[in-house]
């Protein structure tokens, strides 16, 4: 058999390889063409899933991949790779002795030995540019492999480390979230969220990334309300919408003598189907009010 592989490694790193002539299934451990050697990894897609993550994720440079998958990996060569995990531990010790000896203003978040120790991907974060071109050179001395010091941002970093959030669940970003988007802050004021970056940010510090999940639904379901801060013709009158309750589909007025009331949305749309809306002229935005619909 052959066709179109993804295979994942150490945290969120995934590549993508052809492979001819071998039976392959998510999954399963493989040993694949990596620059200057072999790797190993999981299979995690095959065939047109694979692809498409790849066209989505913009990993597929070109239509055939660059490196192909080699055989499936054998029990001790996994056993193999268990081992190199575990030294990871003293790699990340000695690459921050290094950091500190030289005086960089840099994090290491992480460390990743490739299967055949040809090379060591180094991840750290840092806020500025680091001039690490000394330290590389006393990493590969030290470690006799060739050194790729990767700089992630602190999104990356909790994916690639994990943890659980305030839902109580590990990460998305480390278990099962695909690619990661940017989230902004509108969509925590679309949904009526508190602000304070305390209950919206994740443990990366940034806002979370669950905030998108049901962000469409809360704007489909404002779209059946009238406008806050807009005037509507109802049956008592020009009447001010103060505010929405999209869980009770309630709504809040308010007329020019500064009464208030609160009707359900269904009754509103009978009060302005029966009486008609009067537009009022523009505001100094230049919006004008809308019919409840």
């Amino acid at each position: 058999m052959s066709g179109f592989a993804e295979v994942s490694f150490k945290g969120t790193r995934k590549e993508y390889y052809a492979y001819a002539g071998l039976d392959l299934r998510p999954g399963q451990r493989v040993i694949v063409q990596a620059d200057r050697g072999e790797d190993l990894g999981e299979v995690t897609a095959v065939g047109a899933i694979a692809e498409r993550k790849c066209s989505s994720s913009g990993g597929c440079a070109t239509p055939t991949p660059e490196h192909a998958v080699v055989r499936h990996a054998r029990d001790d060569e996994v056993s193999r790779l268990d081992d190199l995990r575990k030294d990871e531990e003293r790699v990340r010790t000695e690459t921050r002795k290094l950091v500190t000896r030289h005086g960089l203003k840099m994090k290491v978040t992480e460390a990743e030995w490739q299967y055949d120790r040809n090379k060591l991907i180094i991840y750290f974060t840092a806020e500025k540019r680091v001039d690490f071109r000394q330290l590389v050179r006393d990493l590969a001395r030290t470690f006799r492999a060739r050194i790729e010091l990767k700089q992630i941002g602190v999104r990356d970093e909790a994916a690639l480390l994990g943890g659980v959030g305030r839902c109580g669940r590990e990460l998305c970003c480390s278990t099962w979230l695909p690619e990661l988007k940017p989230v902004s802050l509108q969509l925590a004021k679309d949904q009526r969220l508190s602000l304070n970056p305390a209950q919206i940010s994740g443990c990366c510090g940034r806002l979370m990334c669950c905030l998108m999940y049901e962000h469409r639904t809360y704007v489909e379901a404002r779209r059946r309300f009238p406008r806050e801060g807009r005037t509507i013709a109802t049956a008592s009158g020009d009447e001010k919408v103060l505010s929405v309750d999209i869980w009770h589909d309630l709504v809040t007025l308010r007329d020019p003598d500064g009464n208030r009331r609160t009707v359900a949305l269904d009754e509103l749309k009978k009060e302005v189907g029966a009486r008609g809306l009067e537009r009022t002229p523009a505001g100094p935005d230049g919006e004008k009010d809308r019919e409840v619909t």
